[in-house]
């Protein structure tokens, strides 16, 4: 097993990427606390690792919480070894016509989250000198999309946010990312079916990701197989951005 007796964090658990990441790291061996803020589908988590996944429910972007959160799982499980920042909310609007509170909320949950994570569990990883850092951004951090500059901006706040960091503490800690395409989980809800059929049609491979397929970067990036990379973004994108 990849991940035996490591302990990870992973936001974003409720569902989506976040919960099958979870619980692909539990089926590597590693002892996974899932943090998001909707406590039934934590429970659903629960049930599906088999006990094998400790959950918190924390608003992530609020620093209290976040704060205890972290605090909670170094008495538990003694170290935070892998941090998985995945939570992520999608809206849309043209920027003319767009809420302030729509903008701020899409920092806060997009952006301001995995500052807050990662400031609480870092300082234990340096102690430890060990860490495996992987932020969850979008092909659209490097592209843009027209009605969701917001998201956009965030994204490319993470992409940012994940190579300064790299720099800053390695050798010992290793900070990537992961930017996908759109796939099919239920953070595609918040936009309109003319914007979906729109991304579809622009994309080489024809059509939109797999959770199955986005999955195993982040195993990959979480193990032993990745010590040679660091400020990477990795890329399973359907295409849509070619580096």
């Amino acid at each position: 097993m990849k991940l035996a007796d490591k302990v990870a964090i992973v936001t974003g658990a409720a569902s989506g990427m976040g919960k099958s990441i979870a619980l692909a790291f539990v089926r590597e061996g590693a002892k996974v606390v899932g943090v998001d803020c909707v406590a039934d589908r934590l429970a659903q988590v629960e049930k599906e690792g088999e006990g094998k996944i400790a959950t918190w429910v924390t608003d992530l972007s609020d620093a209290t919480q976040v704060e205890a959160m972290v605090a909670g799982v170094m008495e538990r499980f003694g170290r935070v070894d892998i941090l998985v920042n995945v939570a992520g909310i999608a809206t849309q609007s043209p920027l003319a016509q767009m809420p302030v509170s729509m903008w701020d909320e899409m920092m806060s949950v997009n952006l301001r989250s995995v500052f807050l994570c990662t400031r609480f569990v870092l300082p234990h990883m340096l102690q430890n000198k060990f860490g495996r850092i992987i932020n969850v951004s979008s092909q659209l951090g490097y592209k843009g999309a027209p009605e969701l500059t917001h998201y956009c901006a965030a994204k490319g706040g993470v992409i940012a946010f994940t190579k300064a960091l790299a720099r800053e503490v390695a050798p010992h800690i290793l900070v990537n990312g992961i930017a996908p395409g759109p796939v099919e989980t239920q953070l595609l809800a918040g936009l309109s079916d003319e914007w979906r059929a729109m991304k579809a049609a622009e994309l080489p491979l024809g059509r939109f990701g797999r959770v199955d397929e986005i999955v195993p970067t982040a195993v990959f990036l979480a193990s032993e197989d990745s010590t040679y990379y660091t400020g990477q973004i990795l890329g399973p994108n359907g295409g849509d951005v070619m580096l």
